[in-house]
Parts: C-alpha cells; sequence; structure tokens
C-alpha cells in the first residue's frame, strides 16, 4: 500500500483499545506524534496477540467476556506503556472528559463524530446500573445477556447515530454482490442489505463513522482464483489494489491506517484474504464466520460472525420446534467427516449403539433433518476443517440447545450474548465423556437454557428488508461497539 500521500503525511491516529465486556466504554486517551504512528499500531497488534495468549481469547467462564491490556502512550513521551485495566466501566475516573478538540481551531466534521461517541459511550456507562429502556419490539433482559441495560442502550445509541460509508469502486461481481442462498450466505445479504439501507448508511463519507470495504470472498475465490492451482496471489493482488485505490482516491485509509474501515467474510479463506494488505489483519475490523484465535482471529478487534446456510434464500419453513417435554432424543449430529474433531466424535459415539446419542454420518432414506433437530434436546455442534459451523444456528432455529464442540473458536455476538446460558461448551477432550456431560444437566436447567434459546433466536433471524434486532442488525452493533472503542483524530 502507499504511505506517501499528503493525506497520510498530515494526519494523525488515536486508537485507544478497550476491553468489550458487553459495551465497555471508558479508555484511555493516547496521543502519538506522525514519528510514533506506525510504531504504536505494531505495539497495538502485539498487545492483542499477548490478550489472546493470556486469557484465551474470550473467557466464558469468567464473569467478564475478557480483560484486555490496553495501549497507553503518554502525551510527550516516547515511552509506550502497556496498562492492565480489569473492570474499567466501574472506574469513576472516565478520561474521555478531557477536551482533545485544540481551542486554537473550530470543529471538524470527524470532531463532532468523535464527540457524538463520546456521549454515547457516557450514555452506555450510565445505563449499566440505571433503568431498563423502553421500547415497542423488544427489551432484552435475562442471563442470556452479559448486561442487558447496557446491550440496550448501546443498540439505541448505534440507531440513533451510527452511519456506514460503503467504497462504490469495484465491478460485480467480485465487489457489490455476494452469495445469498447457500452455507456463505451472510456475504452475500449483509453486502446486499447494507447497499440499500437508508438508516446506517450515509453517501457522505465526511459523516461516516466506518468505511466497508464491500468485496466478497467467495466471488473472488470463484472469479479471480484459478481452482486447483494452489495460488493465492491473484487475490492478494486484487485486495491490495483495491485498497490501493480507495486510499488514493479518499484520505480515510490512510488517516487511520485502515482502523474505522472493516470487511466481511463467510468463507474459510475471509483471515487469509485479510493478509493481503498488513494493516487489513492488523488494524481494520475483520467480521470473520471463521473466527479461530489461532489463526489471529481477534475478538477485542474482530467481529465473530454467524454462519447461516440459507439453502433457500430464506428462513421461512426453519423456524420454531416443540417444548422441551417433547423431545425424545438426548444429543443428534448428523455428518460426514470433515476436519478432526468430527472424526473424533464419530468414532466415539457413531456406533454406540445409545440410542440417547443419535450420531452418524448420514440419515437412513425418509429422515429428515431438520425433523430430528426438533426432536433432539441437544444439537451437537463440531468445527469442521474450520471453526464455524452452521449447525449452531440451525440448532437455535429449531429451539435445540447447541453444544459447541471447537478449539479456539469465539461464538458469534460474545461481547453481548453469555452462551454459556443457553449453551453447552464441550471440549474436543471431552467428547468420550458427552453423554455424562449432558446427563449432568437436570430437567429444570435444560427448560431454562431451551427457552433462552429461543428468546436471544431474533439475533440470528435474517430477514429481508432487515427488522430491528436481527442479525444484520447484530453485525452493525458488533462494528459499533469496535468503532466505540478507539478515537481517530486528523492532523489539523
Amino acid at each position: 500500500m502507499r504511505r506517501g500521500s499528503k493525506a497520510y503525511s498530515s494526519m494523525k491516529l488515536l486508537l485507544s483499545l478497550l476491553p468489550l465486556i458487553l459495551v465497555a466504554v471508558v479508555g484511555i486517551v493516547s496521543v502519538m506524534s506522525p514519528n510514533e504512528r506506525e510504531k504504536n499500531v505494531k505495539l497495538r497488534s502485539e498487545a492483542v496477540v499477548e490478550v489472546v495468549n493470556t486469557h484465551n481469547a474470550f473467557n466464558l467462564s469468567s464473569s467478564t467476556p475478557f480483560l484486555v491490556h490496553t495501549i497507553q502512550t503518554l502525551p510527550q513521551s516516547n515511552e509506550t506503556e502497556v496498562v492492565n485495566i480489569s473492570k474499567p466501566w466501574l472506574n469513576s475516573t472516565d478520561p474521555w472528559n478531557e477536551t482533545y478538540v485544540p481551542r486554537s481551531r473550530k470543529l471538524s466534521t470527524l470532531d463532532r463524530t468523535e464527540a457524538g461517541l463520546l456521549q454515547a459511550r457516557a450514555a452506555i456507562r450510565d445505563a449499566i446500573d440505571g433503568n431498563q429502556a423502553q421500547d415497542p419490539d423488544y427489551v432484552p433482559i435475562g442471563p442470556m445477556y452479559w448486561n442487558a441495560k447496557a446491550f440496550h442502550r448501546s443498540y439505541l445509541e448505534m440507531e440513533k447515530q451510527f452511519k456506514v460509508f460503503v467504497y462504490e469502486e469495484g465491478e460485480i461481481p467480485v465487489f457489490h454482490n455476494g452469495p445469498c442462498k447457500s452455507i456463505y450466505s451472510m456475504e452475500g445479504n449483509f453486502i446486499h442489505a447494507i447497499e440499500i439501507n437508508e438508516q446506517f448508511r450515509t453517501r457522505d463519507p465526511e459523516k461516516a463513522h466506518v468505511f466497508f470495504l464491500p468485496f466478497s470472498v467467495v466471488m473472488l475465490v470463484r472469479f479471480v482464483y484459478l481452482r486447483d492451482s494452489r495460488d493465492f496471489s491473484p487475490i492478494r493482488k486484487t485486495v491490495t489494489d483495491y485498497v490501493n485505490v480507495i486510499s488514493e482516491k479518499y484520505p480515510y485509509w490512510n488517516r487511520s491506517l485502515g482502523a474505522d474501515h472493516f470487511m466481511l467474510s463467510c468463507h474459510d479463506w475471509g483471515p487469509e484474504t485479510s493478509f493481503s494488505v498488513p494493516y487489513l489483519h492488523e488494524n481494520s475490523i475483520r467480521v470473520l464466520c471463521n473466527a479461530n484465535t489461532s489463526e489471529r482471529f481477534n475478538p477485542s478487534k474482530d467481529v465473530s460472525l454467524p454462519e447461516i446456510n440459507l439453502q433457500t434464500g430464506s428462513i421461512h419453513g426453519f423456524l420454531g420446534g416443540p417444548s422441551a417435554s417433547r423431545r425424545s432424543v438426548l444429543a443428534f449430529f448428523a455428518g460426514g467427516l470433515h476436519g478432526h474433531i468430527r472424526s473424533i466424535l464419530l468414532e466415539h459415539w457413531e456406533n454406540s449403539k445409545d440410542q440417547d446419542m443419535m450420531v452418524q454420518k448420514y440419515l437412513p432414506k425418509g429422515v429428515s433433518y431438520y425433523e430430528m433437530l426438533r426432536k433432539s434436546k441437544f444439537c451437537l455442534c463440531p468445527s469442521g476443517y474450520e471453526v464455524a459451523s452452521p449447525r449452531i444456528v440451525e440448532a437455535i432455529y429449531t429451539g435445540c440447545v447447541p453444544v459447541l464442540i471447537s478449539d479456539h473458536y469465539v461464538p458469534p455476538f460474545s461481547d453481548v450474548l453469555n452462551w454459556k446460558s443457553f449453551s453447552v461448551e464441550v471440549s474436543v477432550e471431552d467428547i468420550p465423556k458427552l453423554k455424562d456431560i449432558l446427563m449432568r444437566i437436570t430437567p429444570t436447567q435444560y427448560i431454562r437454557m431451551q427457552r433462552r434459546v429461543g428468546q436471544i433466536r431474533r439475533h440470528f433471524e435474517v430477514h429481508s428488508p432487515p427488522k430491528r434486532f436481527d442479525v444484520f442488525h447484530m453485525i452493525l452493533h458488533s462494528v459499533w461497539l469496535r468503532r466505540l472503542n478507539f478515537r481517530v483524530y486528523d492532523g489539523q
């Protein structure tokens, strides 16, 4: 990427990484000189890696999703200090209250944008211990949320001010296009929904909080990659050229080194595609189905995207299932060998002849996969070659409690949703103990979990046009949360 433009040399970036416990809103102000800019981005990336390694990415066993080491660059100093912050949302001293606009100049559009984010942070912080906001459509409540009131206030603040600029550069079919009827359907659905959206999309980039790079990795693989060549360079060059085009035409990429830009992909090669441009994977918000922390997915900056297999392009006919008392099968899985985790699962349970554990490669002729989901109390969702699985959302759609069996996977919307309240997490090593683990869940506990699955289902539903609190809005909210966690300065 080119960095010699005037826009680059005249702009400053301030990135202050904050924890994403729900909607953590208190940060530490960082100030850097132009000479420190690249160094700070590098340190920011290293600090994130340290967090992932130290706290195992997203620790759902704790009362908070995870703790974060925050970068603090001290004013008038070249020293960079890594600060460990625990529960800063309870801190009575809010560094964001400091005035950050020089009095010698008028407020710019960017200043006003950042001031609006400052107000949103304060409103979210106040909501944590405040009264529940009213809402005609849905009021989040219950243990499915880390903090329902904070999430609701954050969502309302997003609706009030969040703006996304979609770059218009690029041609169909690789850009502004994507699949809507496959396991990769979220790429096409999101691209289509954001491009026709009138509430969140802005045509004025000066008013944008974030900038969307509208390429589809699925389409890159289909139209740019030479099948079976094992040569990733054409995809890498296409993405690099695109970033070069928008960074030369507009000042925004260089202004933030890509930090307020985001890409979205449900293809297995989404992470690899982001490595085409260093700042794209180091700084930008990556919305990925393949949310694998062992492959540099960073939950404090990146977004876990649910993998939804829309076979018909619609969820019609797939939603709903019987109550807990009418589910006769303890656990169900049907699927072929696809990665080492499934191999272990099938090895231990396929031929067990245990009628409670319906685990098999293929269903008998005439047996409906979705009917089996509806008959089962627990639906097993093992990772395949990659960590994400459409079985998680299939289970949620049919009212079956999902059992997540994976390594290094960050479930979707984990900064808001407390997955332990409505799902079961089983490590790969515990697959032989799977039935014992599920049998230890009492009937009362199961009924509560199953009801919660029904309550959070709305957050995974795909609608056209989108409905409030559905998957489209939850994706936007996850990006909004990440944007709340840093500030962008210009160099004026």
